[in-house]
């Protein structure tokens, strides 16, 4: 029987369904988090063989000693992992220290967290890439500005989301950013603006570095907007994965080296020619995520797809394939309400005009809704047509 050991198994709260799963296949499933044993989901705590809770999951030797102590009480680790972005380092440093040979050691993290890093890496898979600079002062960020022209965006070079990300038109933003909103201690990275939506590659690969399941999703509006403006936020999983982003994907997984991992890789579709970066329609890198995308996106795969892919990623670690097959599919729309707005329809006319189309209603997590808003609806569609309808309806204000 494998040993895994799944980091903060309580958030993301739809992330009991990966221990689930995994303990469906057989394996000794031991959670580590710091929400007290008797506030887990019934759902969780059904899917854990153990649960150790620790102070803060900030603290590296709390977290440290929990693997300790089931290394000792259950032998070696085979497995650890958390599937989420700002564990990720964390992750990495426990399998080093306990050298769990599984995934990602602390030699791994430059190319994999830092978004300059990345760059060779794309460029390795013949994907262009932006312009960059990293940011020094206000001469050297002068000097690469006049080369690529305003906008540019600012963001931190190992950042989590949107955060602390920002598009600067002038030189009077870029005094601002230099002066105000730049954080003590981060290093920043400065990129051409590039004029595109997101397109993203989702897939879980083999140890052989093969994809078992391909998606993707599309984000029309920049989520780095949707969060400096508090807007609503939409995207939703594609019907049908583009060719063009399937090779991408594929490229990148084999530039990255890539195995036994669920992965989120964002690229730029153009929305006009750029020169230097390619025509309207063409793929563009934007950053590589070695987890899935967060949120609600993997129960937006399976409705999109017919499938689960809690079970498939389970079933790779377990046995390195999966039989899980896909159905019929559909886009699959997630729309994100911002608290305060004016709606011209309300809650319950959303219900009651797509109540069939509708899989999932929530409220979002404050720690979330950033990104995603605050009420979100996800709901299936046959056609794009038919999803751009909702979105309109939904998201229209007086």
């Amino acid at each position: 029987m494998k040993n895994v050991v799944f980091i903060s198994p309580n958030f993301p709260t739809n992330y009991w369904q990966f221990c689930r799963e995994l303990k469906n296949n057989g394996m000794n499933v031991l959670g580590v988090g710091d929400q007290p044993y008797n506030e887990l989901m019934p759902e969780l705590k059904a899917s854990l063989n153990e649960y150790y809770k620790v102070g803060s999951l900030e603290n590296y030797d709390e977290v440290y000693r929990a693997v300790a102590f089931f290394i000792h009480k259950y032998g070696r680790i085979d497995w650890l992992e958390s599937n989420n972005e700002y564990w990720l380092e964390r992750d990495a440093a426990l399998r080093t220290d306990f050298h769990i040979t599984s995934g990602f050691q602390v030699e791994d993290m430059p190319r994999i967290k830092y978004k300059s890093g990345m760059k060779e890496y794309y460029q390795k898979a013949g994907i262009p890439t932006a312009r960059y600079h990293i940011v020094d002062d206000a001469a050297g960020c002068a000097a690469f500005i006049k080369e690529v022209g305003y906008p540019v965006v600012v963001k931190p070079d190992n950042g989590v989301g949107a955060s602390h990300t920002y598009k600067l038109n002038s030189d009077a933003d870029l005094a601002d950013f230099l002066q105000a909103k730049r954080e003590p201690g981060v290093r920043y990275i400065m990129e051409e603006f590039i004029h595109a939506e997101v397109n993203s590659y989702d897939a879980i690969i083999n140890a052989a570095g093969e994809p078992i399941f391909e998606t993707g999703n599309v984000t029309p509006f920049s989520i780095m907007d949707i969060v400096n403006d508090n807007d609503n936020s939409i995207y939703y999983i594609v019907k049908d994965l583009p060719a063009d982003t399937r090779a991408a994907g594929r490229a990148t997984v084999k530039s990255f080296g890539v195995k036994s991992r669920f992965v989120h890789f964002e690229f730029f579709r153009l929305t006009q020619d750029q020169p230097g970066m390619g025509k309207k329609g063409d793929v563009v890198a934007l950053e590589v995520n070695m987890r899935p995308c967060g949120g609600f996106s993997p129960d937006m795969m399976n409705y999109a797809n017919s499938t689960n892919v809690y079970k498939i990623w389970a079933d790779m670690i377990a046995f390195d394939q999966s039989t899980m097959p896909t159905g019929e599919h559909a886009y699959c729309a997630y729309a994100g309400r911002r608290d305060g707005k004016d709606f011209v329809l309300s809650h319950e006319q959303i219900l009651e005009k797509y109540g069939p189309q509708i899989k999932m209603v929530e409220r979002i997590p404050d720690a979330l809704a950033g990104a995603m808003a605050n009420q979100m609806y996800v709901a299936t569609f046959p056609t794009k047509e038919a999803m751009d309808q909702f979105y309109a309806d939904v998201l229209a204000s007086r």
